[in-house]
């Protein structure tokens, strides 16, 4: 496995488990939530803040290998009010619930997005 959390080989097998945990080795300890109107929820200081608030600098997505309907995606994120680093997972698809999917829509454009080519490269 990877040890940059951000950085994967296309087709590597992942856990969340183990995503969470490259991510909590590389400092992000905290946790965040997806809420109702498209909103994240610090669980640190328990304030929402928009995702436009809190750059989005990579993103990990998950698909179940025995369920490919199993389908999460997690984001390293800074809190705009309380500077704690953590992880947001969210699922997307047909199974996920509105507040993930609002805040999946509300994410900004990265816009330097990486070289397919060159992810997980050596």
């Amino acid at each position: 496995m990877a040890t940059d959390p951000t950085s994967y080989r296309q087709g590597e097998a992942q856990t969340l488990r183990g995503v969470l945990d490259e991510f909590e080795k590389s400092g992000s300890r905290g946790q965040f939530g997806a809420r109702e109107g498209g909103v994240i929820r610090c669980f640190t200081c328990r304030n929402d803040f928009t995702p436009a608030e809190a750059p989005v600098q990579s993103l990990r997505r998950l698909e179940g290998a025995s369920d490919p309907a199993d389908m999460m995606a997690v984001l390293p994120l800074t809190c705009p009010r309380c500077g704690t680093e953590g992880t947001l997972v969210l699922t997307y698809g047909p199974e996920a619930p509105q507040e993930d999917s609002d805040v999946l829509a509300a994410l900004p454009r990265a816009d330097n997005p990486p070289d397919p080519d060159s992810v997980g490269g050596s």
